[in-house]
């Protein structure tokens, strides 16, 4: 791969991983639309580690918390903030586990890979998140996550496996709709993507192994390095804009987008 290329794939999975508009919908469309090659998985793993570091980083002090709550949680105590933490973030990880090893048994996931549905997810569910970004009331921070929220919130996740739907945004959504402050709802989002990225990272591993396809550890170094910076800026300006602004500016690009790439893929 040239570097222009690693350097395309690897902002695109970092700037949008975190904010509303779909990673997965912006690579599937990048060899789509532009005719360049597939990235591989290799270096699908690399931009994914990268922007697991970010989140990490950025969130470093409830990560701490929740993974000091796990050993909490492994002797049947929920009796600590980060042991709750880790307890719901477990609960919101399974029905998108549950989901994606029926899409990848079922070969659902390869036949969503196209552009006609990434345009038809980007419009619809920015309408969603418009709507309830507008209605939701803004009364439960992240520290009144629960385990209803966290399981709604989880099952919502699962849907973004639809690509062109964002899993940030979608989780958004259901935060918003449920009550949280924006801020709160991006934070919970956030935290959500930690067990779920590692997962996918770690079954796209699989996948090499058995493959055998590691000849492109220094383009993935490359990747993952760009995907790290460009995927913490990116939480930066979201939590610094979402102070002042609303998810607006998110809504009219997916709409924009969507219409565009309906218009491709129908004409």
């Amino acid at each position: 791969m040239t570097l222009f290329h690693l350097f395309l794939v690897a902002v695109i999975q970092g700037i949008t991983e975190f904010l509303p508009i779909s990673s997965s919908g912006h690579l599937i469309l990048l060899p789509n639309l532009t005719g360049m090659e597939d990235q591989g998985l290799l270096i699908d793993v690399a931009v994914h580690v990268g922007t697991l570091f970010a989140v990490v980083i950025y969130f470093w002090a409830d990560v701490k918390a929740a993974l000091f709550g796990l050993g909490r949680l492994a002797r049947g105590k929920v009796d600590t903030e980060g042991a709750k933490l880790a307890w719901l973030l477990i609960v919101a990880t399974v029905p998108v586990v549950i989901v994606g090893l029926i899409f990848k048994v079922t070969g659902i996931e390869d036949m969503l890979r196209s552009t006609a549905v990434i345009g038809w997810t980007m419009l619809i569910f920015g309408i969603v998140l418009y709507w309830a970004d507008q209605k939701g009331p803004e009364v439960k921070t992240d520290a009144d996550w629960n385990l209803r929220d966290a399981l709604i919130m989880g099952f919502w996740q699962a849907v973004a496996l639809i690509p062109g739907t964002s899993r940030s945004g979608i989780t958004i959504t259901a935060a918003r709709q449920l009550g949280y402050q924006r801020t709160g709802g991006a934070k919970l989002s956030m935290l959500m993507s930690i067990p779920t990225i590692a997962m996918a990272g770690g079954l796209l591993l699989i996948d090499i192994i058995s493959e055998g396809k590691t000849d492109q550890l220094p383009d993935a170094g490359i990747a993952a390095v760009l995907s790290f910076l460009s995927a913490l800026v990116a939480l930066v300006l979201m939590f610094r804009l979402l102070k002042s602004v609303s998810f607006t500016p998110y809504v009219i690009y997916r709409i924009v987008l969507g219409v565009i790439l309906l218009a491709v893929a129908y004409s």
